[in-house]
């Protein structure tokens, strides 16, 4: 009886505590959480975020709070927030990803903090757009002797055909080993940032460039590099059109398609506009479901005011539907892209794939011209039949690329 007494007093303080957060901050947005204190709407969120999202966008509008495990999620999922989002020094984002990133990588919080804009500054510069073309003839090589072992001809799921592909990167351990090898030679003094980019190179080799991975800066691009790539393919295979325009434009590349191991380069890339389009407009309809940062001071946001202390979470998947920037916003149109300024490396408005602002990705252009290789490769070599219809996109994955729900089966064999 006693112990019954104390666990209800113990769940009507909860409560109380939970009312209390609301209250403090009765200008927030509106809170979507449950009778359960703490765990707040943990579980319903948690069975399919993206589901969960366009419920609460529908019900509540642009601007929300998911109150679960603790901790206030507040999402923008339209414009007006995004400009906030990207340029207010009243949010944060090496506090918000700072955790993550210590539990992923097992990098402590003070070398974090000291170390990381040095790292993103040398990422960015190294795998920027002037630098592309030191890494093509690395990768032409890792995809051709992945193809070897595809063999003439096969039946597969295309997920898995690309994935495979993934498990082998031994290049990317050559490509951090050189950044180490460049700090070493340009910065003997910044023993720091030297010691840091060492401690990732390490974990990488001890994880076997695990997917999980992708929670550190260094790796995010590459962590949804290897899902677009099979989006990118899958859309190009199941629209007959848009198939057989690329492969007029390799033959006017690269001569009749075939199995030869061609040699990719990235003046070839840029005689294929086209393939990147596509890259892109599959990089649009399945970006993250939400990209975050910390409030560390209240900011107002159209009519609310976000606390200090919440999460704020700015949603690409919804931006990207937005009809005013985005006309037939879930049809896959590479055509779109001839709009965007891609020879200054400017993306379309409204397209945050990436993130924006000072936080970019900074591997975003090494990994577009990652994919646009790939399916250059694949598409020259091999030709396909499908099996089944293009699968949805799984509700589940609100941070990074979705995956598909199904499977997507093909034939392939070699060009003759």
């Amino acid at each position: 009886m006693a112990l019954a007494l104390l666990l209800a007093a113990i769940l009507g303080l909860l409560i109380v505590k939970s009312v209390l957060l609301q209250l403090k901050h009765p200008s927030s947005p509106p809170c979507i959480g449950s009778w359960i204190p703490w765990f707040g709407a943990a579980f319903q969120f948690g069975k399919a975020p993206l589901e969960f999202i366009e419920e609460a966008r529908s019900k509540y509008g642009p601007i929300f709070t998911i109150f679960a495990l603790g901790k206030r999620f507040t999402f923008v999922t339209d414009e007006e927030g995004a400009e906030a989002f990207f340029t207010s020094e009243d949010l944060n984002f090496e506090q918000a990803v700072q955790q993550a990133v210590q539990n992923a990588a097992s990098v402590p919080a003070e070398a974090f903090y000291q170390n990381h804009g040095n790292l993103y500054t040398m990422m960015k510069g190294k795998m920027g757009p002037s630098n592309l073309h030191m890494f093509t003839d690395t990768l032409c090589k890792e995809l051709h002797e992945h193809m070897g072992q595809l063999g003439n001809e096969g039946t597969g799921d295309l997920n898995d055909l690309v994935r495979n592909w993934s498990k082998s990167k031994k290049w990317l351990l050559k490509l951090f080993e050189k950044v180490v090898s460049d700090a070493e030679k340009t910065n003997p003094s910044e023993t720091t940032s030297k010691t840091l980019l060492q401690h990732v190179l390490d974990n990488l080799q001890g994880r076997h460039l695990a997917p999980n991975y992708g929670l550190l800066m260094l790796w995010a691009s590459q962590a949804n590099a290897v899902p677009i790539a099979f989006w990118t393919l899958a859309f190009i295979l199941s629209r007959p059109s848009i198939y057989k325009k690329i492969m007029e434009d390799l033959a006017s590349v690269f001569g009749k398609a075939g199995r030869d191991k061609i040699e990719v380069s990235e003046d070839d890339l840029k005689k294929l506009p086209f393939i990147k389009w596509c890259t892109l407009e599959a990089i649009r309809l399945r970006s993250p479901g939400a990209i975050t940062k910390k409030v560390v001071n209240p900011i107002r946001i159209q009519n609310f005011t976000v606390p200090a202390g919440d999460m704020l979470m700015l949603s690409p998947y919804w931006l990207h539907r937005n009809p005013k920037y985005f006309p037939d916003p879930e049809m896959f149109k590479p055509d779109r892209w001839k709009e965007a300024n891609l020879e200054k490396n400017a993306f379309l408005d409204s397209f945050v794939a990436f993130g924006g602002g000072k936080h970019q990705c900074p591997g975003r252009w090494f990994a577009i011209m990652e994919i646009q290789l790939f399916t250059v490769l694949f598409l020259y070599k091999y030709e396909f039949v499908l099996l089944d219809s293009v699968p949805k996109e799984s509700p589940l994955h609100l941070v990074g690329t979705q995956q598909p729900m199904a499977p997507f089966r093909v034939l392939y064999k070699y060009r003759e």
